[in-house]
């Protein structure tokens, strides 16, 4: 659900394409990690080359693609169980075989999630991610949705339902969308017609896909999809469930592609991996730009703040599931794992190393200190806003009007 997608670097801010009555006002309120810990990420670059050499700078920039190399290879291989899970949901669809694909769904989110701590400073990252995690979506653009949900004056392709319709006009032009294929997805639709809440591909796209519309507001409950939009034959409901089941396979299909190039791309020889090895002054800079445009412009602005001072469930990160709680807790966790050199893998196994904590503890103990205790804070309160939501406060209910627990939680 959405007004445009954000992916690129949160610093600074494109104009806010929201009506000037719905646009929030200025608010210093955000995640423990204050503005003072995002002045010291933008200055550090200057120092941290001049400390004792006992910090390595290019053994800090190894860990950091290692840590990378395998956030994105587990991102990948949790991707490739959700593949099969889709698969197993549209030859066999029933109530079980659907749990089964959301909750792989959910179990792959975590990995990714992590990962996002490399964006903003990697411009291989950047030029990619949209690709794989665009949010918000206008989700009529791939199926059905709410007729109360009307026409949108800012996107004419917002109701265009791609599952319904086997021919398309997009931009004036005529589309044979009889076959739902990986270039239709990737190639036409995606931010079809220029406009950034077309989102066709990656997890928010599959993530419709599997639960439906959240037409529950802030209150209880998540999307409730049936697993019958996959059937076969008279069984099947809402129509088209044989176009639908395709989008499905395709798009996930093309998520797996997607990682898989990611993951290629920080193995070692690869083009992330080379970029940043051949240039570990680069390589601080570009740790320092995600971790705060991540933590500040995106994670605790653009994704926390406007939800809550909105009060608008659109606003959710994962807004058909109701996985936002988990999504800002593992945004919050890759940025402590960039700076402390630490990151645990799907399967158990530990990646550590020499870390950016290291080298600015080199250089300014008092900094180090105060940006630990500052990550470590921020995860506290996602900790807390993760178990919240984990025992029945879903993020949507947190951000109701009037739910003082649920913003005390956030903020």
């Amino acid at each position: 659900m959405g007004r445009g997608a954000i992916r690129g670097p949160a610093w600074p801010r494109h104009p806010d394409p929201r009506p000037a009555h719905r646009r929030p006002v200025a608010t210093t309120r955000h995640l423990p990690l204050t503005r003072t810990a995002m002045r010291h990420f933008m200055i550090l670059p200057l120092t941290l080359l001049a400390a004792p050499v006992l910090a390595n700078p290019a053994e800090v920039a190894q860990t950091y693609t290692a840590i990378a190399a395998a956030s994105y290879g587990d991102a990948l291989t949790t991707a490739q169980s959700l593949q099969t899970a889709v698969a197993t949901l549209i030859a066999s669809p029933s109530d079980a075989s659907l749990v089964a694909a959301r909750a792989a769904w959910i179990a792959a989110r975590p990995a990714y999630m992590q990962t996002e701590a490399f964006r903003f400073g990697n411009p291989i990252v950047d030029d990619w991610e949209g690709r794989v995690n665009s949010w918000p979506l206008d989700e009529g653009l791939i199926d059905y949705v709410d007729p109360g949900f009307g026409q949108s004056e800012e996107n004419p392709l917002a109701n265009l339902n791609v599952v319904a319709n086997p021919t398309l006009t997009i931009s004036g032009q005529s589309i044979d969308a009889t076959q739902i294929t990986p270039a239709l997805l990737s190639g036409t639709l995606q931010q079809a017609g220029g406009v950034e809440a077309n989102v066709a591909t990656g997890y928010h796209a599959i993530e419709f896909l599997l639960w439906g519309q959240d037409l529950n507001g802030t209150g209880a409950g998540a999307g409730a999809r049936p697993f019958t939009d996959y059937a076969t034959g008279d069984a099947c409901t809402n129509g088209n469930c044989d176009r639908r089941a395709a989008y499905l396979q395709v798009a996930t299909d093309l998520l797996v592609s997607d990682l898989a190039e990611m993951a290629a791309n920080w193995a070692p020889g690869g083009a992330a991996a080379t970029h940043i090895s051949d240039d570990p002054a680069a390589a601080l800079t570009a740790m320092l730009t995600g971790m705060g445009s991540l933590s500040y412009g995106e994670l605790a602005g653009q994704r926390i703040r406007l939800g809550l001072m909105l009060n608008d469930p659109e606003e959710e990160h994962d807004c058909f599931s109701d996985n936002t709680h988990n999504s800002f807790y593992y945004d919050g966790l890759g940025i402590q794992n960039v700076y402390l050199g630490h990151y645990t893998r799907t399967a158990g196994t530990v990646i550590t190393g020499p870390a950016l904590s290291d080298l600015v503890a080199a250089a300014d103990p008092a900094v180090d200190a105060q940006l630990k205790s500052e990550l470590a804070a921020t995860m506290t309160a996602l900790t807390a806003l993760k178990a919240r939501a984990d025992t029945g406060m879903a993020y949507d209910q947190m951000i109701a009007p009037g739910n003082a627990e649920g913003g005390a939680l956030i903020m």
